[in-house]
């Protein structure tokens, strides 16, 4: 799943090689943190969040694990 964040995130961004994803896991819910350059935030996040929130559908439909929920923030 990092795999899939990094190929959809690195060519929104201006910083490629700035991107961070940490995966935490717990009992029910997964949470991948994206931590990016200040520059490149509101290019991922987009306008009124449009960008995120289909990036976060993408994550949801690619979830393997369908009886954990999938989360993605972006730092």
């Amino acid at each position: 799943m990092e795999k899939l964040l990094q190929t959809i995130i690195e060519p929104l961004v201006d910083h490629p090689d700035d991107i961070n994803i940490r995966k935490e896991e717990h009992a029910s819910s997964i949470t991948y943190h994206l931590v990016l350059h200040p520059d490149d935030v509101g290019k991922v996040i987009g306008k009124h969040g449009r960008i995120a929130k289909a990036i976060r559908t993408i994550v949801t439909g690619a979830n393997n694990e369908k009886v954990k929920k999938v989360f993605v923030e972006i730092d």
